[in-house]
């Protein structure tokens, strides 16, 4: 198994970067220090689990009518080349994290996937990423 593979195994959060005021930082630390949440990213961690819950039924709406795969979807060298085989092209639409093995070509890829559409995050080497830039929506 290649090593990106593994690390994609072990990888359970993707890191993002928030721009606060200095109020909400402010209130954010208080709470912190009267021992409400461990540390700030406990507190975010909380506050987006909790507006997730507040949406769950739109989510689970829309992930139906949009027919996206919901968690993670993995794309092999065998799976696209039975697509391949199949005379069949892929439209991947995932939400959740979508990868790419390391050891599919640029061939491959271009000749099995039709399209990608991803809410969350696509795992794939950045030649593949590029190639297939213009089918990714």
């Amino acid at each position: 198994m290649a090593k990106q593979e593994i690390k994609l195994k072990t990888a359970d959060s993707e890191k993002i970067t928030i721009n606060l005021g200095p109020v909400d930082l402010g209130q954010i630390d208080l709470l912190v220090q009267e021992g409400f949440y461990s540390n700030r990213t406990d507190l975010i961690r909380t506050a987006i689990r909790n507006q997730l819950n507040q949406h769950a039924e739109v989510v689970r709406q829309t992930v139906a009518r949009k027919s996206l795969v919901l968690g993670m979807q993995h794309y092999s060298r065998a799976d696209l080349e039975a697509i391949q085989a199949a005379g069949e092209r892929l439209q991947i639409q995932v939400l959740g994290l979508a990868s790419i093995a390391s050891d599919v070509s640029v061939e491959l890829a271009l000749a099995t996937i039709e399209s990608i559409f991803v809410l969350g995050s696509l795992h794939a080497s950045a030649v593949l990423k590029t190639a297939l830039a213009p089918r990714i929506h």
